[in-house]
């Protein structure tokens, strides 16, 4: 039992530096890619990848041959990461906790309004570059053109994702039959026809790529809390690793040895002498 938590955490991290291969690979592949949707993503896996990548050789190097220095870097560094999993954790569902559709009588979707969302979430989107970069990813996955042969009746039975809701059509309280000035919802008027254009400058397109990314968080910060008690787990064993590692290096199977030297009382020589005669004489 003494080298098990080394053991344990040798196998855990050559799992993780195994598992770090394939998602560098995928950063890569997509930064290759002329896809914005998949470009977008390419440096958050990067990061990850790589940082999982040093801290599980960190640990294995240090827990599989004693290294104690590499074993002190992996401790440090899974601490921020601690940390900062548990800041974005709380931060997640902080910043998610406002949103969700608006039910539309005699219809299956939902509608969504972005004044229901989070400050943070509303500034974020309707950032111009930012907007840019989700506008150009909605027209290459071709969410839109899925409705495209839809009949008047699809639109009363069939359920829509809330990007469909948002983007692909006007706001069903829309009037565009009525020659009277009625006050509309503005996003009325920023609705066109065109393939290119739709609604995708509309406030309920916003709101609905918010509401993705809210549902997304959602899972995102669960996954978050299950990684967070697997982590603290895995660092507490790495501690014991630590341990053992520190004592390995002196050769003391209980701790470092530190004595030095032994001296003797002041009449210990005496004392010798003394025997020796005795024994001498008898």
């Amino acid at each position: 039992m003494y080298r098990f938590s080394n053991t344990v955490i040798g196998f855990l991290n050559l799992f993780t530096l195994l598992a770090s291969i394939p998602i560098i690979g995928g950063g890569l592949w997509m930064a290759r890619s002329s896809t914005t949707c998949e470009s977008f993503l390419q440096t958050p896996l990067l990061v990850v990848g790589f940082v999982v990548l040093i801290i599980s050789l960190a640990g294995f190097i240090g827990a599989c041959f004693h290294v104690a220095w590499a074993l002190w870097v992996y401790l440090v560094v899974m601490l921020f990461l601690i940390a900062a999993l548990m800041g974005l954790t709380i931060f997640g569902f902080v910043v998610t906790s406002q949103g969700g559709g608006v039910e539309v009588p005699g219809r299956v979707y939902k509608e969504y309004r972005i004044e229901d969302y989070s400050p943070w979430l509303r500034n974020k989107i309707k950032d111009p570059d930012y907007w840019r970069t989700i506008r150009s990813c909605i027209l290459g996955s071709k969410t839109c053109a899925k409705l495209a042969s839809w009949t008047p009746l699809d639109y009363l039975e069939k359920d829509m994702s809330p990007i469909q809701s948002g983007c692909c059509k006007p706001p069903t309280s829309c009037n565009y039959n009525t020659a009277t000035a009625v006050a509309q919802d503005p996003d009325c008027y920023r609705w066109n026809n065109a393939p290119t254009l739709l609604c995708y400058e509309c406030d309920s397109c916003k709101a609905g790529v918010l509401e993705d990314v809210r549902r997304d968080w959602h899972k995102l910060s669960v996954l978050n809390v299950v990684m967070l008690v697997f982590l603290i787990g895995i660092y507490s064993i790495g501690c014991c690793a630590f341990q053992n590692t520190r004592r390995a290096e002196t050769d003391y199977p209980y701790g470092e040895n530190r004595m030095t030297k032994v001296r003797p009382r002041w009449d210990y020589y005496w004392w010798r002498w003394w025997q020796d005669k005795r024994e001498q004489l008898y």
